[in-house]
Formats: C-alpha cells, structure tokens, sequence
C-alpha cells in the first residue's frame, strides 16, 4: 500500500512536471498561470503544492531538471564526444520539451534564473570533463583552459539557439551548432583532433 501510494506520488510529480514544462514552453515564465498547469495535468491544486510550493519552485525544477531524459552519446570521452553531444542537443531542442522548457526558463529574467545560474555550471562541467579527457588525449592543446572554454561554450551555445528560435524555430539549429564548431575547433584543437572529429569537412550531413 505504501509503495503504491509512493508510486503515485512519483507519477503525480512527473504529469506536474511534463504539464509545466508545456506551458511554460509556450508562454514563458510570466504567462504560464498555475491554473492552466493544473488543467494540463489533470491534478488538483493540493497535489501541486504537495510537490511544489510555488510558480517559482515549480519554474526552478524544470530548469535544473531540463535534461533529466535526454539521452546524450556517452562514449567515446574526447573532442569527439563533447562534438556529439552538443549535435544531440540541438536535436533534442527540436522535440523534447522539458529541455526546451528549462533552457527557455533559464534566460528567462523574470522567471527563477535571475538568481539562479547553477544548470549553467552544471553543463559547463559536463563539456569541461569531455575536454579534460581530450587533452589526455592530445586532441586539444595543452595549455587550454578547460574550465573558461567550457564556460565559453556554453555562453555560445546559449547565444546560438536563442538565434535559432527566433529565425527558425530550431530548425536550422544542428546546422548553426556546426557552424559554431567549424569556427572554435581551430582555435583548440590538435591535428589529431581535427582528424578525429573530422567535422570541418561535410562528414556530419545528418546534422546539417
């Protein structure tokens, strides 16, 4: 009885959660009202303040929990994988709406992010992991930064698909993300790793 009543806990949450993201998706921070996510998914206002007791709160686990079922490549660590999955997530921007609903509401100033940057560092130490790895590796240079590009990358990143939205609704957005890699590969990586990701030439057409 306990395990079931914790099981529709957990789903209550989930259905908050996806109805949320939908909302605030399609209206951002300020126009998605607590009524229409309510109604959106199928719950009473008791079992929302159960899980979240507020807009804000409710507007923050999205953001941080924006890539909770993305599925991202994860092997193997390098400039290679750190390419991939910058590829995979602009193609989940284009169908996956918690992703799209945490990244809207984190460049959002009026919702949760204008105190709160963490989902932020929390990407940048994902791709500064795959770039430690790539120089172990020799793939990028030696005295490269990891940490500052890291966090360069995710402002480009960030700058890149907010562009996207706006001219194309993310359409266009895996072709931008090589353009992106075509200009800052040269300035960080080896000949070796050049070689490896080989995106400078037309070996990514599925992404274009």
């Amino acid at each position: 009885m306990v395990r079931r009543m914790q099981e529709r806990a957990v789903q209550t949450r989930k259905a908050i959660l996806r109805a949320a993201a939908e909302v605030f998706d399609e209206t951002g921070y300020d126009g998605a009202g607590i009524t229409k996510i309510l109604a959106r998914a199928g719950v009473t206002q008791g079992a929302m303040y159960f899980h979240f007791k507020s807009k804000e709160e409710l507007a923050r686990a999205v953001m941080l929990e924006q890539a909770s079922d993305v599925r991202l490549p994860e092997s193997p660590d390098g400039l290679r994988q750190l390419v991939d999955v910058t590829l995979a997530l602009a193609k989940e921007l284009q169908s996956n709406v918690l992703l799209r609903a945490g990244v809207r509401l984190a460049v959002d100033p009026s919702g949760p992010a204008h105190h709160d940057d963490s989902i932020y560092g929390w990407w940048a130490e994902r791709f500064r992991e795959e770039l430690v790895a790539a120089r172990e590796k020799g793939e990028v240079r030696a005295d490269l930064d990891t940490e500052e590009f890291a966090q360069t990358l995710v402002g480009a990143y960030t700058g890149t698909q907010i562009l996207s939205q706006i001219a194309s609704g993310r359409k266009d957005l895996p072709r931008r993300i090589v353009s992106l890699w075509r200009y800052l590969l040269p300035g960080i990586a080896t000949a070796e790793g050049l070689e490896r990701v080989a995106l400078l030439d037309e070996s990514y057409p599925s992404w274009a």
